[in-house]
């Protein structure tokens, strides 16, 4: 049944962020969201017909407002649908256990070596069928949703063998299929050595090379390839040849790069020509230099950083510096086990430098960069998909102040209402 229009009116503010969608903002054009007051927009057909004042839509649109329904946006804010370019959704089992170790100092590293961390999902995640890694995932798919976010990215990296990397890929496809959340996926089969590979690392990485980067490209499970460049993880020059792989079979290159301590990893995001590099806690001055001038989107991940108890990134070094950033929650299970976009928001003014229109910024137009969907979404603006959030505040501002509270009163995805009032819906309109 063909969908009737939606005509959202009076919003206090509709942020726009409108011309932004050939390249991510960066310096001071991140602080430039293009704000309507008293802004409406007009959907149809799960697209973004008209954007304007609302006396400029009811002008356009008189003649149709009978056929369409209407939603009241009346002192409240929206926005474009929130982006969460950097997640691993699809796991099973939880970490809850090492949270205690943390607390009395053992390190990532040390809880992973030990066998836990990654290590640990890897083996929840190897025992689960596929039904139940789809059960729980689009559990916390659910929950993004929750908070405004209506594209996420998805990574594997909890299989680590060709027949669990494939599994976890599969249930990320099923999930961008049926639920209403757009899922993108990146193939991540170097995100830790195996513990039975650990005295020949070389061994696994020839394996991600030559059997699971041909696999996973000819099934068409991933759009992107992403490695975890760590000291005792995976070097750069053996990330450098996983990433180049995934290159020659049409994967685009992201990574994990500098979290721990200063590795080279943004410097290779560089001269990879990476989409994206994330996480950067450590990275150098050339590195962020390097990213600046390629273009190289760095997705910043504040809540791991919070979690793990560890420095920040530098948020505002990198803008100042011409990165274009974006935000993310990192979800996963040991070090970020959260879904909410608002409260990394917060933390990127509280924590990073940032400022309340930088942050928004960073995850709407330019964390659809991070994933090559800047053409159709991340703005509002004739043409593009038609997700929207409605928050209920007054303003852009107000909605990373008040901390800790979830602001959404309505979803649109495709010009579907999915939430209104706070509360689910299968169909409105």
């Amino acid at each position: 049944m063909q969908q009737k229009p939606l005509f959202v009116r009076h919003a206090g503010q509709l942020v726009t962020l409108k011309g932004s969608s050939s390249s991510p903002l960066r310096k001071q054009t991140m602080n430039e969201l293009k704000i309507i007051e008293d802004g409406s927009v007009w959907l149809e057909d799960g697209v973004i017909q008209k954007v304007g004042t609302d006396e400029e839509l009811i002008r356009l649109y008189q003649s149709r407002l009978q056929e369409a329904t209407v939603i009241d946006a009346t002192g409240k804010l929206v926005t474009p649908g929130l982006v969460d370019p950097h997640t691993h959704l699809v796991y099973a089992g939880s970490r809850e256990n090492e949270f205690g170790m943390r607390l009395q100092g053992a390190t990532y590293m040390e809880i992973m070596n030990a066998g836990g961390g990654i290590h640990a999902t890897t083996t929840a995640t190897q025992q689960a069928d596929s039904q139940q890694l789809f059960a729980e995932s689009k559990r916390r798919l659910d929950q993004f949703l929750q908070y405004g976010v209506t594209t996420v990215e998805a990574k594997s990296g909890y299989g680590l063998s060709l027949e669990h990397e494939i599994k976890q890929l599969e249930v990320a496809q099923q999930l961008n299929e049926k639920h209403d959340v757009d899922v993108v996926s990146t193939f991540m089969g170097a995100h830790a050595v195996p513990v039975p590979y650990k005295e020949n690392p070389e061994k696994y990485v020839d394996e991600v090379i030559h059997e699971m980067i041909p696999e996973v490209a000819r099934r068409g499970l991933a759009e992107f390839n992403d490695v975890f460049c760590e000291r005792g993880v995976f070097t750069p020059e053996q990330s450098r040849r996983i990433l180049e792989a995934g290159l020659q079979y049409g994967l685009h290159p992201k990574i994990h790069a500098d979290e721990i301590e200063p590795y080279g990893g943004a410097e290779l995001a560089a001269s990879v020509g990476c989409v994206s590099a994330d996480h950067l806690l450590r990275a150098s001055e050339q590195g962020i230099e390097a990213m600046a001038d390629r273009g190289v989107v760095g997705v910043l991940l504040p809540g791991t950083a919070f979690f793990l108890m560890a420095e920040m990134a530098s948020g505002r070094k990198m803008i100042d510096a011409g990165v274009p950033v974006a935000l993310s929650t990192d979800c996963n299970p040991g070090s970020s086990p959260t879904v909410s976009l608002p409260l990394i928001m917060n933390l990127g003014c509280l924590k990073l430098g940032m400022t309340p229109a930088e942050v928004l910024a960073a995850v709407t137009i330019n964390a659809a960069h991070a994933i090559r969907r800047g053409h159709v979404i991340g703005s509002i603006e004739e043409g593009k998909a038609a997700d929207l959030i409605i928050f209920d505040v007054p303003n852009y501002k107000s909605l990373v102040y008040y901390y800790g509270i979830n602001h959404v009163h309505t979803v649109i995805k495709r010009g579907k209402v999915l939430i209104q009032d706070k509360k689910r819906s299968e169909s409105i309109g």
